[in-house]
């Protein structure tokens, strides 16, 4: 497969010249299939009025499902004229987004306090009842956020808390440190579960579960490790099952994918794809390369549901783990859509390059655009958008099936730490070395939607809730913001 050369410039300008009054337009589905007849539409018309003649077209009646429009692969943001330079006979496609709408946060509503450290992560639990955070002071924190008070504090590191993550039932809380200790916790209380941990010679990088479609139990996660290693532990025993070795140096970030693969990011400049299921735990399938600097950041276009588990937006109740389970698998499967994961990674080499890892050993794309090292990656929950966040103070928005460039968001004043998603994939949210928290939408990416101040310091953590109703920001000065 040939690699694509993909080039981010921060120059493009948009022609507003209009070419004529009319264009002649084919509808048509994101598979490929005609709807309706071909139709003269005014230049002028913008996407919520195509929009309603997509639902008129398939007839959606009192059922008005909204959508993301394009020709080729610019999508249409304001109208026809500005997005088409030439009159010529056009094909629209339409792509259904979410049915619900993810209001922007505009103020920050309460203040946590009680770290005495630095916040490094904070992370709302799946079904978005509960925030964990976790940083320089050693501990494990957990908010209740109908209340955004406290609930329980987990002690037991010694050292910084470096990494964290949530099984994706919510059952089971996972945290690292710099001395390479592992710690379970019940949210639920806030004691920890079991003994410490222990296997990696130096401090973890990166946590990732299997996801819930694969196993119902939850029980297996993985850990990376400066020392070069990957492990693979049980949760339930406490006890790791595999170790995976051959990269040369740390890795710095892993992904547990939902086709029984484990991906790996390294300081050595390689990605390596791992069998997990079977008589195969452990086994390398393939590396990939082409980074020439080491490897800071990995995203799934997978990574929401693997993340969320069978909690969407309205975070329902389950009768049995079965359900749970077969709720995962759904929402997987909607945003596979019958295609390969796809992966996109990001370097200290300034670029990033776009993968189908179950496929290939080869790059679908290299993608240019950045000036600075590339240190966060995030995909927008349906898979259909990734941002890229830099220390060059911007973020780049790409188009997750192509690796296209789409825009770049310009005002952070210092390194972009952090980016993520409202769970409408409408909205990204992102923390900065500039202390500020910044709000942005995708139909309108030139300028920031709402500045949040009020950190003292350094933002490096986010997160955005489930039911899209808060963001949370851990920082250097110790608090959590919370923002509604």
């Amino acid at each position: 497969m040939k690699t694509e050369d993909c080039n981010a410039s921060d120059n493009e300008e948009d022609s507003d010249d209009e070419t004529g009054t009319s264009a002649i337009a084919q509808f048509q589905s994101e598979d490929g299939t005609n709807v309706g007849p071909q139709l003269e539409i005014p230049m002028s018309s913008n996407v919520r009025q195509m929009e309603e003649l997509v639902n008129e077209l398939l007839q959606n009646g009192k059922n008005r499902v909204p959508y993301s429009l394009f020709i080729g692969e610019t999508e249409v943001t304001t109208s026809l004229k500005s997005t088409v330079e030439e009159l010529t006979a056009l094909t629209i496609t339409f792509q259904p987004l979410a049915a619900f709408r993810v209001r922007p946060v505009t103020r920050c509503s309460d203040t946590l306090q009680g770290h005495s450290e630095a916040i490094l992560h904070v992370s709302f639990s799946p079904d978005g009842k509960r925030l964990a955070s976790g940083g320089g002071d050693a501990t494990v924190r957990f908010w209740d956020t109908n209340t955004c008070m406290p609930k329980h504090t987990g002690r037991g590191h010694k050292n910084h808390v470096l990494c964290t993550a949530w099984s994706p039932d919510g059952t089971r809380f996972a945290s690292a440190d710099r001395n390479g200790e592992i710690r379970l916790w019940d949210p639920l209380t806030g004691k920890q579960i079991g003994q410490p941990m222990k296997g990696h010679k130096q401090w973890v990088n990166s946590l990732t579960w299997e996801p819930m479609h694969r196993n119902a139990t939850c029980e297996r996660f993985a850990s990376s490790s400066k020392d070069g290693s990957i492990k693979v532990w049980n949760a339930r025993t406490g006890r790791s099952i595999a170790s995976l070795s051959g990269h040369t140096d740390s890795v710095e970030c892993i992904k547990w994918g939902g086709e029984g693969l484990l991906y790996s990011a390294s300081r050595d400049r390689t990605i390596k794809v791992w069998a997990m299921e079977g008589e195969h735990v452990g086994k390398l399938v393939r590396t990939l390369t082409g980074h020439g600097h080491r490897i800071n950041t990995l995203a799934l276009n997978v990574d929401y549901v693997c993340r969320s588990g069978p909690f969407g937006h309205n975070s329902k109740s389950f009768a049995s783990r079965e359900e749970m389970q077969q709720a995962t698998l759904k929402r997987y499967q909607e945003v596979r859509k019958g295609q390969p994961e796809r992966l996109v990674s990001g370097s200290d080499d300034f670029t990033l390059f776009f993968w189908e890892p179950s496929e290939s050993k080869k790059p679908l794309a290299r993608l240019t655009g950045h000036q600075q090292p590339v240190n966060h990656l995030s995909f927008s929950p349906d898979g259909r958008y990734f941002a890229s966040a830099s220390f060059d103070k911007k973020v780049k928005i790409w188009n997750g099936q192509t690796g296209k460039f789409i825009a770049t968001l310009t005002g952070h004043v210092g390194a972009v730490y952090q980016v993520c998603w409202s769970s409408d994939a409408r909205l990204i949210v992102t923390a900065s070395k500039d202390s500020t928290v910044k709000v942005w939408e995708l139909s309108e990416p030139k300028n920031a939607k709402t500045t949040l101040s009020g950190h003292a310091d350094e933002v490096y953590a986010l997160d955005w809730s489930p039911n899209g109703d808060m963001v949370a920001s851990g920082s250097k000065d110790r608090t959590i913001k919370m923002y509604h």
